[in-house]
C-alpha cells in the first residue's frame, strides 16, 4: 500500500515537472535566442580578419586573432588591470557595505530617511557619478586639491587623474562609492531574517556586541555576503564606464572592456576586437562558475530564507 501511494506521488511530480517544462520552454528559447544569437556572431567575427577601414578586407583566419591577442602586451596589461581593480574595489566594498548595512539595521529615529540618503549614489547614472568624481579630483578647482591647499598639505598639485596609481585610486573611490550602497542594501536583506531571539540569548550567555557579531552574526549574515561578492565581482570583472568617462583607460586604468572598445571603436577591427570581447566574456563566465561551485549553497541559502 505504502508503495502504491509513493509510486503515485512520484508520478504526480513527474507529470507536474513536465508540465512546468513545457510552460517554460518558450521563455527559455526566446531567451536562449536572444543571449546566444549575439554571442555566436561575435565568435564567427574573431575568427575573422575584417576591416571598416579597408574595403573588402575579410577572411577566415582561424584562431588567430586569439593568438595575437593572447601574446600581446596590451592584452595582459588590461586583464591585470581589471583584476587589480577588482581585487581593491569589491573587498572595501563588501566591508563598507556590511558596515552600512549593521548601522541600518539598528532602530533609531529617521532610520527610514538614512537608508533612502545611503542608497542615493546607487541610483545615480555611472556617468553622472564618473563626471562628479572628475571634477572633485580636477587639479586646478577640484574639492580635493583645494583642500589640500588650504591645509598646506603637500599633493595639492597632483594630476589625480593624469598618473598612473593615482589615476586607479580615483576610479577605485568612485566604484566604491557608488556601489557600497548596493552591497549594503543585500546585506540588510541577510540581516532582516536573523531571528532576533538569537541576540537574546547570546546575551543571556554573556556574549559582547563583537563576540556576537563573531560568532552568530557573521556565520549567519555569509550567504548574503557571498551574493552580494559574487554580482560586484563579476561587474567589476566588466567594468567600462566609470574608466572610461574618467581617464579613457589612460594611466594604468585600461581593463579588458576597454580594450574591446578601443580595438572595435578606435583600431576599427572588427575581428580582434571580438576576439577580446570573447576572451573577457570566457574569463567572467570562469569565474561565475568558480563562484558558483564553491558559494552556491550559500546563494540556496539566503534564497530560500528570503522566500520564508
Amino acid at each position: 500500500m505504502q508503495f502504491l501511494r509513493s509510486s503515485k506521488h512520484w508520478a504526480a511530480d513527474s507529470t507536474e515537472r513536465r508540465l512546468a517544462g513545457r510552460m517554460v520552454a518558450p521563455a527559455l528559447i526566446l531567451m536562449a535566442a536572444i543571449a546566444g544569437y549575439p554571442i555566436l556572431y561575435a565568435i564567427w567575427l574573431s575568427l575573422h580578419q575584417y576591416s571598416i577601414i579597408t574595403p573588402g578586407l575579410s577572411r577566415f583566419v582561424g584562431l588567430a586573432n586569439y593568438t595575437e591577442q593572447l601574446t600581446s602586451r596590451a592584452w595582459w596589461d588590461a586583464v591585470g588591470h581589471t583584476f587589480l581593480f577588482t581585487a581593491i574595489s569589491v573587498p572595501l566594498e563588501l566591508v563598507i557595505g556590511t558596515g552600512i548595512a549593521l548601522l541600518l539595521n539598528i532602530a533609531f529615529r529617521f532610520r527610514t530617511l538614512l537608508r533612502s540618503v545611503v542608497l542615493l549614489p546607487y541610483a545615480i547614472l555611472t556617468v553622472v557619478s564618473a563626471i562628479t568624481w572628475r571634477t572633485i579630483f580636477d587639479p586646478n578647482l577640484g574639492l580635493v586639491s583645494t583642500l589640500l591647499s588650504s591645509m598646506g598639505i603637500t599633493g595639492n598639485n597632483v594630476v589625480w587623474l593624469g598618473q598612473d596609481g593615482y589615476a586607479m585610486t580615483v576610479v577605485v573611490l568612485a566604484d566604491v562609492w557608488k556601489t557600497a550602497p548596493f552591497v549594503a542594501l543585500l546585506v540588510l536583506a541577510g540581516l532582516q531574517v536573523i531571528p532576533a531571539e538569537l541576540r537574546e540569548a547570546s546575551q543571556l550567555d554573556g556574549a559582547g556586541a563583537f563576540r556576537h557579531f563573531w560568532s552568530v552574526t557573521l556565520p549567519l549574515l555569509w550567504p548574503a555576503i557571498a551574493l552580494a561578492m559574487i554580482f560586484r565581482t563579476l561587474d567589476a570583472l566588466r567594468v567600462f564606464d566609470l574608466p572610461f568617462v574618467l581617464t579613457r583607460g589612460a594611466h594604468g586604468t585600461d581593463t579588458m572592456s576597454i580594450l574591446a572598445y578601443q580595438t572595435l571603436r578606435g583600431k576599427q577591427l572588427i575581428g580582434e576586437g571580438s576576439a577580446v570581447s570573447i576572451l573577457t566574456f570566457v574569463i567572467v563566465m570562469l569565474v561565475s562558475f568558480v563562484y558558483i561551485r564553491f558559494a552556491g549553497g550559500n546563494i540556496r541559502s539566503v534564497v530560500k530564507g528570503g522566500s520564508r
